[in-house]
């Protein structure tokens, strides 16, 4: 009983990680599933710390529109990284879909590295996860897409800005929020802080030069 629930659970799972893609990368993200380790429910938390859990995806979702096509985002993944081996076997295109997933991650450290592997990618359906990245609250992960935003991705920040205008009205929001928050002291003025420079260079098209 206890493996049929948890293969009911791993079917769920993979259900809605497909949602979560563009419909046309269905086929990548099948040979992506095969490698993300979604039958251990065994996870490492943020201090490295193991501990069992029934739910690996959290219930919450994110619901935005891409080339008209709506897809739904998991808030957050808590399942493990894949091993490395098996990750260095996928396509490019593989690659960027798992490092997408992994955007969501609850690890910071995971969600800054697997950013770091974007830069200079520049598949439209990647938008919805980074933006995703710039409401949030850790600031080197900021720093980070700050300098990424660049002449080849910025107007896909606009294009997907304009698909999604309530989505991106809450993205505003949540940077004012964050700073706000957590990082006040740090930048007493608004418009020096990092998560509102970006919205601001996606505002005016200024990209990097790099």
């Amino acid at each position: 009983m206890i493996k049929l629930f948890k293969r009911y659970k791993v079917y769920k799972f993979k259900e809605r990680i497909l949602k979560s893609f563009p419909i046309d990368l269905k086929n990548d993200i099948k040979v992506v599933l095969k490698i993300i380790p979604l039958y251990d429910f065994t996870i490492v938390n943020f201090y490295g710390n193991k501990y069992n859990t029934d739910n690996l995806i959290s219930p919450d979702n994110i619901s935005v529109k891409i080339n008209n096509e709506f897809i739904t985002i998991p808030a957050r993944y808590y399942f493990n990284e894949p091993k490395s081996e098996l990750e260095n076997n996928l396509t490019d295109r593989q690659k960027i879909i798992l490092n997408c997933i992994l955007l969501k991650h609850h690890n910071g450290h995971i969600r800054e590295k697997r950013l770091r592997l974007l830069r200079d990618k520049t598949e439209y359906w990647i938008i919805p996860y980074t933006t995703h990245l710039l409401g949030e609250y850790v600031y080197e992960i900021l720093e980070t897409l700050n300098k990424q935003l660049n002449k080849k991705n910025i107007e896909n920040y606009k294009r997907f800005q304009e698909e999604n205008p309530f989505y991106w009205k809450q993205t505003e929001s949540r940077v004012i929020s964050y700073w706000n928050e957590y990082h006040r002291l740090k930048s007493p003025k608004l418009k020096d802080y990092v998560g509102f420079k970006i919205l601001d260079r996606i505002k005016k098209r200024t990209p990097n030069n790099s």
